[in-house]
């Protein structure tokens, strides 16, 4: 199970990666694992600004559609347009090309809130 150090983590299971002011966010190598195959990720939250725990989307797998939960505030920004036409991405690299939404974060410091990869591990188990 692949847990990135450089990166922040929720326990629903989303990721975060800083760059700037900008945060991107998607689901971890456990959630897409537990999902099964991919098919379809749906966001319809750009150019909205949300709170922290709100749903900005869903991904479905074949047997399955899960809620997204923001996990900072913020705007969305951008969603990746690749996932319309591969939404199995999120399956073959979700922390890469499987990327979700970038946010504009309202305040970039409440990421150091979130879980570290060893609690993220603790968390999962592994």
């Amino acid at each position: 199970m692949n847990v990135p150090s450089n990166l922040k983590y929720t326990k629903e299971h989303e990721w975060l990666r800083v760059e700037g002011d900008i945060v991107y966010v998607g689901i971890t190598d456990y959630a897409q694992s537990e999902l099964g195959e991919i098919v379809f990720v749906e966001v319809e939250t750009v150019g909205e600004t949300l709170s922290a725990d709100e749903v900005f989307g869903t991904v479905e797998a074949v047997k399955t559609v899960s809620d997204l939960y923001l996990p900072i505030a913020g705007e969305v920004i951008e969603f990746n347009q690749d996932l319309e036409d591969t939404p199995e991405l999120v399956n073959d690299d979700p922390y890469g090309k499987g990327w979700m939404i970038k946010v504009k974060a309202a305040n970039v410091n409440d990421v150091n809130a979130l879980l570290s990869d060893a609690e993220y591990k603790a968390l999962i188990g592994k």
